[in-house]
């Protein structure tokens, strides 16, 4: 059964407090010995991912990473690089200082460590904790940023986010994409990255059809990776934009909704 699992982490593979359930590990665990493999994708980084798919005993099936919404390719086996695409430093700087104008939380990383002014702003701890990133002071994010990013990640409260969003995006019209991965997080990225043109290159090294992912998700950021997909499941906690294009809406990320669509699937 030469299938691709495509999972998002935060609301699809992750429990709400941030776990693999013993249900749904032992369902991918089966799956990738019945010949499917995984592959991890997410707009957390590559260090992020990385305990993950030890956990899920992927290196020996051959799974993949795509980490940074797209940005980054890994293949777990040989550690090879297979995709990167970073937002050049001029680009990063200018949009690091047009976000100055607005109550929003830059985070930003290098691969190893998050550059920020402040170590308990918003989102930065959990961002540190979460995906094994350490955190460098700096004076100003927009002047210690000096390296190309895969993404930056824009942090807000809920309300705060969503009311500033058409300001902090249209300046970038054309130069960066904008999605949203969670409630309180906005990602841009190059044009053209997304979990969906990843998933074709992973194809491609796999020699696996677009038509054999079967991909999971809960967001916005997922519905790119549902239209390339020849399946997608729904959690049943998504957003209602992923449920429409669904082709199955599962049972939630606290429900085990992974492990009882694979079963329904016959996986």
């Amino acid at each position: 059964m030469k299938k691709i699992i495509s999972l998002d982490i935060d609301g699809t593979l992750y429990t709400s407090d941030k776990k693999i359930s013993p249900e749904t590990k032992s369902a991918l665990l089966r799956a990738q010995e019945k010949g499917c493999i995984l592959v991890l994708a997410s707009g957390r980084p590559t260090a992020g991912l990385v305990p993950i798919a030890e956990k899920l005993d992927m290196q020996k099936f051959h799974g993949m990473l795509i980490a940074y919404n797209g940005g980054v390719v890994i293949d777990t086996t040989t550690q090879e690089k297979i995709f990167s695409k970073t937002i050049p430093s001029k680009l990063t700087k200018k949009l690091l200082k047009n976000l100055e104008k607005f109550p929003v939380n830059p985070i930003v990383d290098d691969g190893e460590t998050i550059f920020t002014t402040d170590a308990e702003s918003f989102q930065v701890p959990y961002e540190s904790q979460s995906n094994h990133l350490k955190i460098k002071i700096v004076e100003n994010v927009h002047d210690a940023v000096d390296f190309s990013p895969a993404k930056v990640l824009i942090a807000a409260p809920s309300d705060i986010l969503q009311k500033n969003i058409p300001a902090i995006t249209e300046p970038f019209k054309g130069e960066l994409d904008f999605v949203l991965s969670a409630p309180v997080y906005l990602e841009a990225t190059l044009p053209g990255i997304s979990k969906a043109d990843a998933l074709k290159k992973a194809c491609e090294v796999l020699k696996i059809s677009t038509d054999d992912i079967i991909a999971f998700g809960d967001a916005q950021n997922d519905i790119p990776m549902f239209k390339v997909a020849g399946y997608g499941v729904a959690m049943g906690n998504a957003c209602e934009e992923l449920k429409k294009l669904a082709n199955d809406i599962t049972l939630t990320n606290d429900e085990d909704g992974i492990a009882r669509a694979l079963e329904k699937l016959g996986i």
